[in-house]
């Protein structure tokens, strides 16, 4: 069809309320990507956007499978999930990497057994200075490890089928090593190429700067990555900078002790006019590989029962909280490429 006529074509389409000419264009919807397959961003639902089920953190050149018994992590963590979504949850975005724990077939049976939407990772955890990187990160280029990643994006996690539905990185405090800067490099790369968005566990609001700038020259723009752990930086200019460039300014802390510090980070940014760009989470649970039992479980629930009443007494509105838990998650984790 010639491009007159498909503009006519259009026009004429949408004058009737017909898709048809829309449909002509193959231009995919936006969809999420969970470890039971793909759901439109309408169906997420009430999101923790950075939560652990399963963490080992013996290190890359010993983690392993056989380390735990799945069948006894599953009988520990599914209660917590069940409990999550009693209180409201649908969906809960696994963010433990590869070489730390990350195992999609335990959140596949997860999901189905708790009936909430469970989503996993690919990419590479740099922080903590390359203790969980495997060997070949050390070497390979950033378009090596993009093509790992993308190969995950395209056939599934290590033979199982389950796709990833976002990208995990992290990085240690700035200035970035050589190695964390080709994490932030190959993640560019498999976004342009894929869509996943980026999701960057950061030492420091530096360091988040540094990554920006290394996402500009990839031709990324910053709405395809999230600030991991930018409670922990303690100059709110640099949240308001990161969230008026366009990222998502991630406050995931949430728990008992910390309740009137997030309180306090989401008005800073309610006040600048940029709750529309913060994501809110607990970074908790988890069964820990290794730990008597697999060690003391941190509930999922205190966002739900405590948080979210804290801002509506802080003045939020109930519209103002769906945008923190439904809308801004769903407008995040949408597999979609975004160039600058």
């Amino acid at each position: 069809m010639h491009r007159r006529a498909f503009l006519q074509t259009a026009v004429a389409a949408l004058a009737t309320g017909c898709a048809s000419a829309v449909e002509a264009a193959d231009v995919p919807p936006l969809q999420i990507m969970t470890v039971s397959g793909a759901i439109a961003p309408a169906q997420l639902g009430a999101v923790l956007p950075h939560e652990h089920v399963l963490v080992d953190f013996v290190g890359a050149a010993q983690v392993s499978p056989q380390r735990y018994d799945p069948d006894h992590a599953f009988e520990v963590v599914l209660p917590h999930l069940k409990r999550v979504k009693q209180a409201g949850c649908q969906t809960v975005v696994e963010c433990t990497p590869a070489y730390l724990g990350r195992d999609p077939v335990l959140l596949q049976r997860l999901a189905k057994a708790s009936e909430l939407q469970l989503l996993t990772n690919t990419g590479y955890y740099g922080a903590g200075n390359g203790k969980y990187l495997p060997a070949h990160a050390q070497h390979e280029s950033a378009d090596d490890l993009a093509q790992r990643w993308l190969n995950e994006w395209r056939v599934g996690i290590d033979g199982t089928g389950v796709r990833p539905g976002f990208i995990k990185i992290g990085v240690d405090h700035s200035p970035l090593s050589g190695v964390n800067q080709k994490l932030v490099r190959a993640a560019a790369r498999t976004h342009l190429q894929s869509g996943l968005t980026i999701a960057c566990h950061t030492g420091s609001g530096a360091a988040a700067m540094e990554e920006l700038a290394i996402l500009r020259e990839e031709g990324v723009s910053p709405q395809a990555w999230i600030w991991v752990h930018a409670q922990n930086e303690r100059r709110r200019d640099l949240h308001r900078r990161a969230a008026d460039l366009g990222g998502w300014v991630e406050f995931d802390g949430v728990g008992p002790d910390s309740l009137d510090r997030h309180v306090e980070l989401v008005l800073f940014m309610k006040e600048h006019g940029l709750l529309h760009r913060v994501l809110i989470s607990h970074d908790a649970g988890w069964y820990a590989v290794g730990e008597p039992g697999g060690g003391t479980f941190r509930p999922l629930t205190t966002l739900f029962e405590q948080f979210l009443p804290a801002l509506k007494t802080a003045g939020l509105t109930d519209e103002e909280i769906r945008r923190l838990t439904v809308e801004n998650p769903a407008r995040a984790l949408a597999i979609q490429v975004r160039r600058t």
